[in-house]
């Protein structure tokens, strides 16, 4: 038996920091109503579900899909850079859901990557895209979520992972000198312990402690605000690695995945940091793989600039999947 998602569908992309919704009225609508709440100024997920509903007027949803920013395993979820933690079928009784889809929200942004224009992208290096070729996604946020699409029978089926927490490579001397604080730190130099915003900060603060400066309480903004700005050189070392680890790490899964249709990355970071970005070391990194490098030069990768969340196209795309 299949079993459809009745409408109106209520669309959530349920991140560390915010929680971005929005609604699909009737079947070919599209997604409107979107607005985006901070994570902290609620107790539950579903006392932000209520806030959203109520805030735009909105009525009952018959439905309602979610990319969150956490492995989906099981009925229990605990977020793991927030304190949310719920049932998927005790939250689908308390919202009166006849329909409550879960998936990763990594997963979701993936689904969303085939109906991406390229007016929400921009490419940094690399060829053309392979038509039916598997596609990579990373993307650096309040965590470093990772995942990918790959064809099957004409159709994409996204990867659910964890790749975020893959131990975190040195390429240089330096870079191992700052990996070795973070796992000092933190028991396991993870890459989402370096590539994401709490990483910025531990690499600015990891740089001032091997400068034998002590470092100054800044936020993962002040930090890229003060490197673009070029008023703080131990800011703009620390971003200069991120920039360089993100590209070894995506290297990694490109190689890991044959991602000949392209590499994407995706969350808030990145974009942000525009053409300091494309001047990095990136790139070089991302190819610099020995002997692969010429099957890694050309492979794209694109930035997602996309002025709506397109994690709410993925979700909206997982709900119109029939189960």
């Amino acid at each position: 038996m299949t079993l459809r998602s009745p409408f109106p569908r209520l669309v959530a992309d349920v991140g560390g920091t915010n929680a971005r919704f929005g609604w699909i009225a009737h079947d070919g609508a599209a997604i409107d109503h979107v607005a985006t709440l901070p994570a902290a100024d609620y107790a539950t997920l579903a006392d932000a579900v209520r806030a959203y509903l109520s805030t735009s007027g909105l009525g009952q949803p018959g439905s309602m899909g979610m990319g969150i920013a956490n492995p989906v395993t099981g009925d229990e979820l605990r977020m793991t850079n927030h304190h949310w933690g719920f049932s998927i079928s005790a939250m689908q009784a308390e919202l009166g859901l006849q329909r409550l889809v879960v998936i990763n929200d990594f997963t979701a942004l993936a689904l969303s990557l085939p109906s991406l224009q390229p007016h929400e992208l921009r490419q940094v290096g690399g060829g053309a895209a392979r038509a039916q070729a598997a596609i990579a996604l990373i993307g650096p946020g309040t965590g470093l979520g990772v995942s990918g699409l790959v064809p099957a029978g004409g159709q994409w089926v996204a990867l659910a992972g964890e790749g975020g927490h893959v131990t975190l490579p040195a390429t240089t001397e330096r870079e191992a000198a700052l990996i070795a604080l973070l796992d000092q730190r933190y028991g396991h130099a993870s890459a989402e312990r370096a590539i994401s915003g709490a990483g910025l900060v531990a690499l600015y603060d990891a740089v001032c402690t091997l400068g034998g400066a002590t470092p100054e309480a800044l936020s993962p903004a002040d930090v890229t605000s003060r490197a673009l700005a070029g008023t703080c050189t131990r800011c703009a070392e620390a971003v200069a690695h991120f920039c360089a680890l993100l590209g070894s790490v995506a290297g990694n899964l490109a190689l890991t995945l044959g991602a000949l249709g392209g590499v994407y990355i995706g969350g808030g970071i990145v974009p942000r940091l525009g053409e300091a970005f494309d001047r990095s070391d990136f790139r070089q990194r991302f190819e610099a793989k020995g002997r692969f490098r010429d099957y890694l030069a050309q492979m794209p990768v694109f930035v997602i600039d996309a002025s709506v969340s397109p994690a709410l196209l993925g979700v909206a795309r997982a709900l119109a999947q029939e189960l």
